[in-house]
């Protein structure tokens, strides 16, 4: 049967609103979103409901493409401030980490082989290339995960984790395409692998640093007609970092992550209109992704494969994973080891270890097919066992705290033109303040709304204050704020800039 475009929109739309629902659904019952992605693809694929899709090249594209959105807006979304003091342990997280996991899980691998010849047909170098495949945690699954479910930690590891999440994947990345052309070919030498992977880091580096900056200057010097357009260049730049930061060498999943670091903590125009557009177009690439690897795998083929990748999976979650983080984390005492008890069990596979184990099946090598099927199992039992258990592992090692301000006004200001300010009106403060006009307001400095009982509305300066009262102060710079504040004697109070 040929699919003309109109069938093809009419199944894309009918996937798109199923995969919708089911997220729907799911997180009712804290089951992750992009689990359900995946099997909702499982089920509408050839062995369910009998759509084709076998074409490991397309995936691995939009894979690709879909990676470069959602490590940008993930580091758009990421603040230098929270991440600065974490710096350090995410590096090496990110790359000792990942090389400690894959050495460790392709030891294991290399045992189970002899150990169950009839269930694991690869090679030392094909068991290495398995575990490289998923040495990383996934982005798309801890950003999601972490993000959805609004968890406050202790001890930063929430830009830990994510920082972690979305700076592995060059490691993992380089791990597997080098191991790949060692079961290619037997002639490959350990210096042009090590000089390979420093030549990606700085270049991923360097790059996504450099068009950054590029990106931001451009975005507020360009002056177009349309708002709507500033998002859709910022898109083009997101792909062109990624594509030519690769072209020359650098790692592009690397340089667009930095990217978005680099836009995400600089000012720039329509910026919270493009910070909207990137979510959106965050979770319809999570979905579309998730739904193609969904659709790509065969549940029959699952079955072959369940007795190693149960076996392997158990192993990374209770031993590959946590001996890796314990020795990377060992030289920080900062961190606790409860801490470190939780940043290995968020240690999610995802999208990103399918999308590499898509690269040993086009690159034709033995037994592909195989690694992308345990890798496939190995990613349902991650995020049914882990990613359901991130809340309750976080509580169960007391690692929760409530946030000292939450956010009571959801007002938008224009870029660079206010800054808010919230606080909670107590008895102490309405000693002296009867009413907004005993508050004494300085200049530049007023109240624009007061939430009393859950209802918004706008005061005057005879409006009577009551104790319990949340209001909104603006103010045309941050120091005026604070200024006002410590001359009222507001100790509890949190500022947002625009």
């Amino acid at each position: 049967m040929i699919i003309s475009g109109e069938n093809f929109l009419l199944i894309a739309s009918i996937l798109l609103f199923v995969s919708i629902l089911a997220g729907k659904t799911g997180y009712r019952f804290g089951v992750p979103a992009l689990l359900l992605f995946l099997v909702v693809g499982m089920l509408f694929g050839s062995e369910g409901l009998g759509l084709q899709f076998s074409s490991f090249k397309q995936a691995q594209f939009v894979g690709m493409a879909a990676l470069s959105v959602i490590l940008f807006s993930g580091g758009m979304d990421t603040k230098a401030s929270d991440i600065k003091p974490i710096a350090v342990e995410g590096v090496v997280l990110s790359t000792l980490g990942v090389l400690l996991t894959a050495l460790i899980t392709g030891g294991f691998i290399c045992g189970m082989a002899k150990l169950l010849p009839g269930h694991l047909s690869l090679s030392f170098a094909g068991c290495m290339l398995l575990a490289a495949v998923m040495s990383s945690t996934d982005s798309a699954s801890v950003f999601s995960i972490l993000r959805s479910k609004n968890l406050y930690l202790t001890q930063n590891m929430r830009p830990l984790l994510e920082l972690e999440s979305g700076s592995n994947d060059p490691m993992a990345y380089m791990l597997t395409i080098m191991l790949i052309q060692v079961v290619l070919s037997s002639s490959v030498s350990m210096d042009v692998i090590l000089w390979t992977l420093v030549i990606q880091f700085v270049l991923g580096i360097v790059f996504g640093y450099l068009l950054g900056r590029l990106s931001v200057f451009i975005m507020n010097v360009i002056n177009l007609d349309y708002s709507a357009l500033y998002a859709i260049l910022l898109l083009a730049f997101v792909f062109f970092i990624f594509s030519f930061t690769d072209l020359l060498g650098g790692n592009g999943y690397l340089a667009v992550y930095i990217a978005g670091l680099v836009v995400g903590n600089n000012k720039m125009i329509y910026k919270k209109s493009v910070i909207t557009f990137f979510d959106g177009l965050t979770w319809l690439f999570q979905i579309i992704m998730f739904l193609i690897l969904g659709l790509l795998v065969n549940p029959s083929e699952l079955l072959k494969v369940w007795a190693p990748a149960i076996g392997i999976s158990v192993f990374m979650i209770v031993a590959a994973r946590p001996i890796s983080v314990f020795l990377c984390l060992w030289p920080f005492k900062k961190m606790t080891r409860k801490g470190k008890c939780f940043i290995s069990w968020v240690g999610l596979r995802g999208a990103v270890p399918i999308i590499f184990a898509t690269y040993p099946f086009v690159a034709g090598v033995p037994h592909s097919r195989e690694i992308f099927n345990i890798v496939f199992f190995i990613t349902i039992i991650s995020l049914v066992v882990q990613g359901t258990t991130v809340p309750y592992s976080a509580r169960l090692l007391g690692l929760i705290s409530e946030p000292e301000h939450t956010k009571d006004f959801a007002v938008e200001m224009p870029e660079d033109i206010a800054v808010t300010a919230e606080f909670k009106a107590d008895e102490a403060f309405l000693g002296e303040h009867k009413t907004v006009g005993d508050m004494d307001l300085t200049d530049g400095v007023m109240v624009m709304m007061i939430k009393r009982g859950g209802k918004f509305f706008i005061p005057n300066v005879n409006t009577a204050l009551e104790n319990g009262d949340k209001l909104l102060l603006i103010g045309s710079k941050e120091e005026d704020l604070q200024d006002f504040c410590t001359k009222a004697g507001i100790e509890k109070y949190a500022i947002y800039n625009s």
